[in-house]
């Protein structure tokens, strides 16, 4: 499966690593994997170089923006995977406007994509929800960083295929 995501600075990453050794049961992502998905990216059999082709159409005019970090919650009912998920969470209108634009055009992934976009980076799933909780109940310093580009995810290889700078 493929999708696009924001790339998450350093910084970002480095938080998550470091949240993430409180949750010790948990599946934690490998440095370097931690991304901030905009949309998953499917299509009834279409090789990836089409789907690649309609998100560069969709994201013509695509300016950057701004995203920021504000804090740290977790999900429990997951509709894939083992929960809870313990994330940080992000805040940023442009990220939603351009979900919705791609959503327009990708159908959601059944089982894996919900109704509600809440963009995140995903610290760590499975494991305690204690844990989890008393993680999520944590202060922590906003980041704020500028989105200049994209990237193509290769899901099944966990790495990046392509990249589209932005404005696109």
């Amino acid at each position: 499966m493929y999708s696009l995501n924001v790339p998450v600075p350093g910084q970002v990453a480095k938080l998550a690593g470091e949240l993430a050794r409180d949750l010790p049961e948990a599946y934690r992502r490998p440095r370097g994997e931690h991304t901030l998905g905009v949309k998953r990216l499917v299509g009834t059999d279409e090789p990836y170089s089409r789907l690649e082709t309609k998100a560069r159409e969709t994201l013509t005019g695509q300016p950057g923006f701004e995203c920021r970090i504000t804090g740290i919650d977790y999900f429990t009912d997951v509709p894939k995977g083992s929960s809870p998920v313990v994330y940080l969470a992000v805040e940023s209108p442009e990220l939603h406007r351009l979900h919705k634009r791609l959503a327009a055009v990708f159908d959601p992934v059944e089982g894996v994509e919900t109704p509600e976009y809440s963009p995140h980076v995903t610290i760590a799933r499975g494991g305690s929800l204690d844990r989890a909780k008393r993680v999520a109940d944590r202060d922590i310093e906003q980041i704020t960083w500028r989105v200049e580009e994209l990237v193509f995810w290769d899901g099944q290889h966990n790495q990046p295929v392509s990249t589209v700078s932005l404005p696109a």
